[in-house]
Formats: C-alpha cells, structure tokens, sequence
C-alpha cells in the first residue's frame, strides 16, 4: 500500500483531513490523529488496545508494536502488508476518534 492509497483512503472517511508535511503526513479527524507516517515503510495507526491485540493477531506479517509504542493507542503497519488489514485499521480509528 502506498501513502497515496491511504490518503485516498482516509480521506474517503467522513471528517478525515490530511495534515503534515512531505515526510510526516498525516491523517486526523477532530484534530484527533487516525494515521501518520512513521518510519519508512510505515505507519502507525491510532487505535484501542483491543482492536490493535486483534490486528496484531490476524495479521501479524502486517502490524507490530515497537517497544516505544506499547504504552500508546498505536499499532505500526507495514506498508507491505495487506492492504484490506490496513485499510481496516484505519477505519477502526477513524472510527474511535470521531466518536471521541
């Protein structure tokens, strides 16, 4: 999946307003973030603890959890991984932080 596609994406969903800069794009509804650009490669995805358990389980060649986000609402993608999973993830954000 490529930022383009999720920006397509994203920005599909009610709300959804890119912001950033070349670099460190991002995605937020509300001001909330739904999706940013991590490290290459990436993104990590503003997630619940139980959905982001969920994605981690079903598709673990997708998402992980680097050390320095496992306190946090997050779950990193790899942009290599399936497309449907990461499209999924962001609707579950987009989702928490527009009722939020």
């Amino acid at each position: 999946m490529t930022l383009d596609e999720i920006d397509a994406y994203a920005t599909s969903l009610e709300g959804c307003k890119r912001k950033g800069h070349p670099g460190r794009v991002a995605w937020y509804v509300h001001d909330r973030l739904v999706v940013r650009q991590d490290e290459p490669g990436t993104v990590l995805v503003r997630v619940g603890f139980d959905d982001r358990e969920s994605l981690l389980a079903a598709y673990p060649e997708t998402f992980g959890v680097p050390p320095r986000w496992e306190a946090h609402l997050k779950v990193q993608a790899d942009l290599d991984g399936d497309p449907d999973a990461i499209r999924e993830a962001i609707r579950l954000a987009w989702a928490m932080q527009r009722s939020s």
